[in-house]
């Protein structure tokens, strides 16, 4: 995707996601209020609600509406003062008017050719897709005793060699916040842990503790790996919203390429027309 279009689609997403979009007829958009004679409806106040502060969505809802009608009157006598004063016959603002309905316009076609269409079924289907794609990663049940030295961490070894048990060992002797459960880490896979304790603990055996201490920036560590297991992958639950966030702006790529090659685009300004043709080379 090229780095242009990535852009435009996160950007522009949430505004065509915006509250209200699909408010239209009259009967579910009724007249709240006039100003100068004009229809104020409800439709008019989800939009201005939506552009509020951020510090307004803490307000319960009906001080939200009031803050939205407030603003939208507002806007509307400052308007009619506008076309007194003519300011809308100024060619600015024609040409801020036709940005502002193409922005509309590409909105409501991305909202009805991008999002719309995605359904729940495609979002399982993609992530059914990157799941069967994705090696398998590898994570350890471990359990650790933790001491201050190392020759603290060679007694605790000596120990293990004649027999005693690693749980045992962990709650009688271990510093570390695991001791209570005999030194008990759960199951991790890299990354989770630091570096010099990771490169023992993956090296090891399922059952097997370390010979040699192993130490951290915590102090000395004995390590027991309990089991060795393949990962299993985020729940769809808990990774839908992102995965339908990559649909998105995989459609929204398709769309806007299509659209590219059947218009004609002529950038004028030299570097902006260098720095275009650069950017959309990359992949």
């Amino acid at each position: 995707m090229r780095h242009t279009t990535l852009f435009a689609a996160l950007l522009l997403a949430s505004v065509a996601l915006s509250p209200g979009a699909g408010l239209a007829a009259d009967d579910a958009d009724p007249v709240v209020a006039k100003v100068a004679g004009k229809d104020i409806h409800a439709s008019e106040l989800t939009y201005a609600e939506g552009d509020l502060d951020p510090q307004f969505d803490k307000l319960p809802a009906e001080q939200r509406r009031l803050a939205a009608l407030s603003a939208v009157i507002d806007i509307e006598t400052l308007a009619r003062k506008a076309e007194a004063a003519k300011l809308d016959e100024e060619e600015s603002f024609k040409r801020q008017m036709s940005f502002l309905r193409d922005r509309t316009l590409h909105n409501a076609y991305f909202k009805a050719n991008v999002i719309d269409p995605i359904t729940e079924d495609d979002i399982k289907a993609r992530y059914d897709k990157e799941v069967a794609a994705t090696p398998a990663e590898e994570e350890i049940h471990a359990r650790h005793i933790l001491v201050a030295t190392e020759d603290e961490a060679r007694a605790v070894i000596a120990e293990l060699d004649a027999g005693k048990d690693f749980a045992e060992l962990a709650k009688e002797k271990s510093t570390g916040p695991s001791a209570a459960n005999g030194g008990d880490l759960d199951y991790f896979a890299k990354g989770s842990m630091v570096p010099e304790f990771e490169a023992v603990a993956f090296a090891m055996k399922k059952g097997g503790y370390s010979k040699e201490p192993v130490k951290t920036q915590f102090g000395w560590h004995v390590i027991k790996v309990e089991d060795r297991r393949d990962a299993a992958p985020p729940a769809f639950d808990k990774v839908k919203d992102q995965v339908r966030q990559v649909l998105l702006r995989e459609r929204y790529a398709e769309v806007i390429t299509g659209a590219r090659e059947d218009t004609e685009i002529e950038v004028i300004d030299p570097a902006l027309k260098a720095a275009y043709e650069a950017v959309n080379k990359q992949p």
